[in-house]
């Protein structure tokens, strides 16, 4: 048995498939998941063995994800914005930087850390922000904006975000910050019951307002210039997120081949009496998904042990991260849409575990980085960037 198949037994997934679906009908959290998560210690495979965790890399974290998004796509994707942070709590540390030491000996106490980014309309992610962040007397910083998509709302402690600093006379600088759930007892966090979607219904990533929240001194972690910069803190967000993103819809996509699969054979031509197995078209288009999700945990585990060893790849870092995320939904997207065919019209009936694959696979295009940022950021690494137009 292998270290993944250890810490997520196959007894253990079967549970989580089981609840997937009752969670997608109903809308609701799989707080049952989360608990079992956090009792094998989930929650801490980032944090070091010192520190009370499990110690993990990147490159072993990708490869559980892929596992636990095979049973239950949400929970992986839910469970992976707290991942985000510890694993980048996890990479400074190894790098000399104490800075988010807090996260990782909070996940070895059970906090949730989440991912408070995205904002409507904002294509800067990273490089900007439209949420305004209000220095302090005392160093910390209150935030008035509104986020979108943020995941684990139901359950999260800290709620990792940034904001525009324009009043100090350093400004404008993007604020890396943590703010405490206890802000939304004053009213200062206000969480909408908003997140009624097509798919990834359980990760319940509700609407987050914030009127003033107030992130402690001790939890602001980063003032950087707004844009493009070699920052440790933005590199280890970016990498980070985009492998375990990827890793996630590669595992949506492993599932979705084995159950075509099983269909496959399960199933019998009314004509021949022979298995659909047998059939030179079915077997084409098996053949085309294997392709498809063969290429993908490779690259993954390729990108994740170079982050790992802190591999030299300069500028072209950006590019070669936006790519892998890009391909991997992309192909997920390709293999669940071949599994549909090859399993027939069952598999339009929303009961079918099928159909919620093939809605829970959509989210993956409107994570960062999206199609057309992706395509930027390799164009851009490949042909160098647009000249600026020559006045005549």
């Amino acid at each position: 048995m292998s270290e993944s198949e250890k810490i997520l037994p196959p007894d253990l997934l079967e549970r989580f498939r089981e609840r997937a679906g009752a969670h997608d009908h109903e809308n609701t959290f799989p707080m049952a998941d989360l608990d079992e998560l956090r009792g094998i210690g989930y929650l801490a495979l980032f944090v070091p063995e010192t520190l009370g965790g499990r110690g993990l890399t990147l490159a072993e974290v990708a490869v559980l994800q892929q596992r636990l998004a095979t049973a239950a796509p949400a929970t992986a994707l839910a469970i992976n914005m707290h991942l985000v942070w510890t694993g980048v709590a996890r990479q400074l540390l190894d790098r000399g930087i104490d800075d988010l030491r807090f996260v990782l000996e909070g996940a070895a106490a059970g906090e949730v850390f989440a991912f408070g980014i995205s904002e409507a309309g904002n294509d800067l992610v990273l490089f900007g922000s439209d949420t305004a962040a209000d220095p302090r007397p005392d160093g910390g910083y209150a935030f008035t904006g509104t986020k979108i998509f943020t995941t684990l709302s139901p359950v999260w402690t800290q709620l990792g975000l940034h904001g525009l600093d324009t009043r100090s006379a350093d400004g404008p600088r993007i604020v890396y910050a943590f703010v405490p759930r206890s802000e939304e007892a004053d009213d200062r966090v206000r969480i909408r019951d908003d997140w009624d979607t097509l798919g990834m219904r359980a990760t319940q990533s509700r609407t987050t307002e914030l009127h003033g929240a107030v992130a402690p001194p001790e939890r602001v972690v980063r003032r950087v210039a707004p844009g493009p910069q070699p920052d440790p803190l933005v590199f280890g967000i970016f990498s980070v997120f985009e492998l375990l993103i990827a890793s996630v819809y590669t595992g949506i996509a492993r599932r979705a081949l084995d159950l075509a699969v099983l269909s496959a054979r399960s199933r019998h031509s009314k004509k021949t009496g022979a298995p659909l197995s047998d059939d030179p078209d079915i077997r084409r288009r098996v053949a085309t998904m294997a392709m498809a999700y063969d290429a993908l945990p490779p690259q993954i585990s390729v990108l994740s042990a170079d982050v790992d060893a802190r591999a030299e790849h300069g500028e072209r870092w950006f590019s070669l991260l936006a790519g892998v995320k890009h391909r991997a939904v992309a192909a997920a997207r390709q293999v669940v849409d071949e599994a549909m065919l090859v399993a027939g019209g069952s598999s339009f009936f929303a009961r079918n575990e099928l159909s919620r694959l093939y809605r829970d696979v959509l989210a993956g295009q409107f994570h960062p980085s999206d199609p057309e940022s992706a395509h930027a950021a390799l164009a851009t690494a490949w042909l160098g960037p647009i000249a600026p137009p020559t006045s005549v």
